[in-house]
């Protein structure tokens, strides 16, 4: 396989509607703005780019079977290669992915990766309807299977076998909302308060609506390439462009009903699921084995399997022993409060049982921005420094690749150029990790990027 590089990417303003534009217009925004900050115009792509990859999650947002193809044509991309995927809510990490296929594999040498969703289009409870249809139709769905609800019961079991409390799940919304602050782009500007989180509507319990992500229209385009695409590019806009490396991508799988999913034994799970910082760590497997010696079983409904996997084959791709200690910052895919805390435990940075005690030491905080809490621990890998789904929003298709978009930025050490202020922007952070999910945790993706050397 051949290296590649993500040397650019952009993003829509995410917002709660855009009756400003029409979804592909919305699109041309963030691509634009990609092929800009490399320093050219939409002709000069347009000679160089081999192909593309679209992503978008429902039909039902747009009314617009072929969505992709109407996007192509307006991109000014026909009749070059393309395809649409869709995943869910791992729409975007698969698509950020499939292009990292199409040039590691020699099949193209530019490519550029797109999502959106036009979600306004549709009063909320018809959109959370749509979005339902993402669970089992026949079994879930019929018995009132909204993901609210899911997710409800997933963190409230959770809560019960690790002791996970109201509070922790709340200082995730605090940080993200806190880091969105700062962040142009995002669709909520708020500083919020624990009480604050806690005394909005509830949804589902324990999950108030500052829990949870909420429905959003926008675009997100990056752009990936080979080393003689790279050439290709560097000619045409006559300087030298920021090389981020994507090191090693993972995906995982599980069913789609979560009644359906295996409750492993202690052994199994080290051998197949088991990161080496765990499986090398004589006090990890007694912590695991004294687990499930007390009722814990892997994955049950608490835990994201394909998370777990996805994590494992990209940290193997990348050369990562112990992630916590080796990557820089994650943007994880925190479409509830909940979801955040489970996959802490599942992408490695701490043992299962600990998420709720992570989201509240300060390790996931992004140094020198005041929350207004009082953290234990100083920052070790922030966790979503663009502020998340949860204030940034949700629009599907495009989440993943906004959040590939905010680690390129990261990595390349442009964040106040593009935020217009320094606070978010790391120092010096070398190795970032996107994380995109789906359902009830059926697709997941995380793939690792890494800062020129």
């Amino acid at each position: 396989m051949r290296p590649v590089y993500a040397v650019s990417g952009g993003v829509s303003k995410f917002a709660k509607a855009r009756p400003d534009k029409t979804f592909q217009a919305v699109i041309k925004e963030a691509y634009d703005y990609a092929i800009q900050d490399i320093g050219l115009d939409f002709r000069q792509f347009t000679e160089i780019v081999d192909g593309s990859v679209a992503s978008y999650f429902s039909d039902h947002f747009s009314r617009q079977l072929m969505a992709g193809i109407m996007a192509q044509d307006y991109l000014g991309l026909c009749p070059k290669p393309g395809h649409r995927v869709e995943g869910g809510g791992a729409t975007g990490g698969i698509c950020f992915q499939e292009a990292w296929k199409a040039v590691a594999s020699g099949y193209m040498d530019v490519c550029v990766a797109y999502g959106f969703e036009t979600m306004s289009h549709v009063e909320t409870w018809k959109g959370n309807e749509f979005i339902a249809l993402a669970s089992d139709v026949s079994f879930d769905y019929p018995v009132g299977g909204f993901y609210s609800g899911y997710y409800a019961m997933m963190v409230t079991r959770h809560m019960k076998e690790f002791g996970t409390t109201v509070e922790q799940l709340a200082q995730v919304s605090v940080k993200n909302y806190m880091n969105a602050f700062y962040n142009p782009y995002a669709q909520k500007h708020q500083r919020l308060t624990i009480q604050d989180v806690r005394n909005s509507p509830m949804v589902a319990w324990p999950l108030t609506r500052l829990d949870i992500c909420v429905m959003s229209d926008g675009a997100a385009a990056t752009i990936l390439c080979s080393d003689e695409g790279l050439e290709k590019l560097e000619k045409a806009s006559g300087k030298r462009l920021p090389r981020v490396t994507v090191t090693g991508i993972g995906r995982g799988t599980d069913a789609m009903r979560m009644a359906d999913r295996p409750h492993d034994t202690y052994e199994k799970f080290l051998k197949d699921y088991g990161l080496p910082h765990e499986v090398d760590s004589a006090e990890t497997r007694s912590y695991y084995k004294t687990l499930w010696d007390k009722g814990f079983r892997y994955p049950g409904v608490h835990s994201f399997r394909a998370g777990r996997m996805a994590g494992k084959q990209a940290y193997k791709h990348s050369g990562i022993h112990d992630p916590l200690k080796e990557i820089d910052f994650i943007e994880l895919h925190d479409a509830y409060t909940s979801s955040e805390i489970q996959t802490y435990e599942d992408m490695g940075l701490c043992r299962y049982g600990e998420g709720g005690a992570f989201a509240e030491s300060g390790k996931a905080f992004v140094p020198g921005v005041e929350y207004g809490l009082k953290l234990k621990d100083q920052p070790i890998c922030p966790v979503n420094p663009s502020g998340g789904l949860i204030a940034c929003g949700h629009p599907v298709g495009a989440t993943g690749l906004m959040q590939a978009v905010f680690a390129i930025w990261q990595l390349q050490g442009t964040i106040a150029k593009h935020f217009n202020s320094p606070v978010l922007q790391l120092k010096n952070p070398k190795r970032g990790a996107i994380h995109s999910h789906a359902g009830t945790g059926t697709y997941v993706t995380v793939s690792i990027l890494e800062a020129e050397k």
